[in-house]
């Protein structure tokens, strides 16, 4: 089976999608309203358009299931996988990100990425430490990886310091 090349891989990386930020911005997955701030500093990494925040911007920070968003549109049940954490997004809707593949505020930080198949169960993953010089062939080389397992139907980044959910990486087709 291909993998795909890193110009045209197997996998397409995508963020929070816009449906279920527009109820997210409402009530969060733990059943809460979002936290309303102004990052003074800037720095927070948006899940809407896969970038950091700039200074002063208006973000809202909230509770997350992704495995559970996605489980739900395929009608997997993924049990004791079924995780909440925390996220950055902007208050209003925004254009998403500014292109297709891994975005650079993602690369040159350490990410744990966490293959799960059909069903919604963890089938392994891969620890990502890197230079920012090493950081997109790296990031590629290892999704490719986790991708070239048929079993494979999709792969979560999270922060290894926070356990934040980075991006999720779906099989294409």
């Amino acid at each position: 089976m291909a993998i795909g090349t890193r110009s045209n891989p197997a996998y397409e990386i995508r963020p929070i999608e816009a449906p279920v930020l527009s109820e997210l911005r409402r009530r969060d997955d733990a059943g809460r309203p979002p936290l309303l701030l102004a990052d003074e500093e800037g720095g927070s990494p948006l899940r809407c358009c896969l970038r950091l925040s700039l200074p002063s911007e208006q973000v809202a920070l909230l509770a997350y299931a992704p495995l559970r968003r996605w489980a739900a549109s395929v009608g997997a049940v993924p049990g004791a996988y079924d995780e909440t954490g925390p996220v950055f997004v902007h208050r209003t809707p925004c254009p998403g990100p500014a292109g297709p593949g891994i975005p650079d505020s993602v690369l040159g930080r350490r990410r744990v990425f966490r293959a799960y198949d059909r069903d919604g169960r963890i089938l392994g993953g891969r620890l990502l430490e890197w230079g920012p010089h090493e950081a997109g062939a790296r990031a590629h080389e290892a999704l490719g990886e986790l991708f070239a397992d048929p079993a494979v139907a999709l792969v979560h980044a999270r922060a290894v310091e926070f356990g934040c959910f980075t991006f999720e990486a779906r099989r294409r087709g």
